[in-house]
């Protein structure tokens, strides 16, 4: 009969027991080889004692506020300058800014034609004026008015009627027209053009052209006395 090995009941837990006891062991080791060798802050960075490991750690805390202070005020610093800096760059583009505006309007002054006088302005209005009517175009006596071809389209004569009694009343006037006599030449003549624009495709281009310069020559009449 072969006796067979089993393990008693106490067995598992004298077991763990043993395991316990030795990592104690092996912990005290440790710390007694370090206090023996004599683990300091300049040999090895591990305090000694419980004391002098407190006044490590506070010194550690102390060096690290002390370096986030620093970064704080570096950060503040850098901060302000970039404020700083911001400003400058604005008032330099605003600076910039008004003196290219000033730059331009002399530049525009410089480029732009001399001012003209009121006298001036009268000679060339007087120029730039349509050229006067002769005495076929407009009698200086009656002032019967001779129409071109094309002002004489039937579409036209309400405008034409209008014209010949305001000029035979001028004719009569002598010393010249009063201002609503000239007010209402001045609106008949704009009316009779604004109805010749709306038929301008119903005549020959050079047609339409005499008649157009016939009619301002006409309004400008009004500001000349009957001779």
């Amino acid at each position: 009969m072969n006796a067979k090995c089993s393990l008693s009941p106490v067995q598992p837990m004298f077991d763990r027991h043993r395991w316990t006891v030795t990592l104690i062991c092996l912990l005290v080791v440790n710390v007694a080889s370090a206090q023996g060798r004599g683990w300091g802050w300049g040999r090895g960075n591990y305090a000694s004692t419980a004391q002098q490991a407190a006044d490590y750690g506070m010194a550690s805390m102390m060096r690290a506020q002390g370096y986030q202070s620093l970064q704080n005020s570096e950060a503040a610093k850098n901060y302000e300058q970039a404020k700083t800096l911001e400003i400058d760059n604005r008032k330099k583009w605003t600076e910039t800014y008004f003196e290219m505006r000033k730059i331009n309007r002399q530049a525009r002054a410089e480029e732009a034609p001399p001012k003209v006088s009121h006298e001036t302005a009268i000679r060339l209005s007087q120029k730039m004026a349509s050229p006067r009517l002769g005495a076929t175009q407009l009698d200086p006596v009656t002032g019967h008015i001779e129409y071109p071809l094309v002002l004489q389209d039937s579409i036209f004569e309400p405008y034409r009627t209008e014209l010949d009694a305001q000029f035979a009343k001028r004719s009569t006037s002598g010393s010249g027209l009063q201002f609503d006599q000239w007010q209402a030449i001045q609106q008949t003549v704009s009316k009779f053009i604004e109805v010749l624009k709306e038929h301008i495709d119903d005549y020959p281009v050079g047609e339409y052209g005499k008649a157009r310069v016939f009619l301002n020559s006409l309004a400008n009449e009004a500001n000349f006395p009957a001779s």
